[in-house]
């Protein structure tokens, strides 16, 4: 886990309100943890069998599979994406939703990562990010991607602004 405590409601909220619920295609959410994010996905009306959840952590695995026997867990790593979902995905991914703890990593460790999800994502499907850093977790000035922020949502401890990326 990235955070002391997992995403808020008002934060998970803001994340799947940027998913296409009419579209059909697998949503892929980096670092489910506890699903919180999961459950906003649910309750925004994302079908669960749509679900791909990469989790590294083999408890939060077992977990998941509890909470959401319908949602396919993939017990891997986000940083190594190719290489989790090569055999799962059997359509392109209508939204990637990461609650992964990015500015912890490398800048070449995010850009790696954003590539990888753009390859399983469908044309302009989002890559669909938080962060609690004032400073955007992934460049704003990529190549034929365009980036677009929330507002800061203050109702979350520690306060929190949520970044989608999409391939032009």
């Amino acid at each position: 886990m990235g955070a002391v405590m997992p995403s808020g409601r008002v934060l998970a909220r803001t994340m799947a309100q940027y998913v296409d619920i009419d579209s059909t295609g697998p949503v892929v959410e980096l670092g489910p943890g506890t699903g919180a994010i999961t459950n906003a996905l649910i309750e925004r009306g994302v079908d669960q069998k749509r679900l791909v959840l990469v989790e590294y952590n083999p408890g939060f695995c077992a977990l998941l599979r509890d909470r959401y026997p319908h949602a396919k867990v993939v017990q891997g790593d986000a940083y190594a994406l190719r290489d989790s979902l090569w055999n799962v995905l059997s359509s392109p991914a209508s939204a990637v939703v990461s609650g992964l703890p990015l500015v912890t990593k490398p800048m070449l460790t995010r850009l790696k990562l954003i590539r990888d999800a753009f390859l399983a994502l469908a044309p302009r499907a989002p890559f669909v990010q938080f962060t609690y850093s004032v400073a955007p977790p992934i460049p704003k000035s990529l190549p034929g991607v365009s980036t677009e922020a929330s507002e800061r949502i203050w109702m979350n401890l520690p306060p929190a602004r949520v970044w989608v990326y999409r391939k032009d």
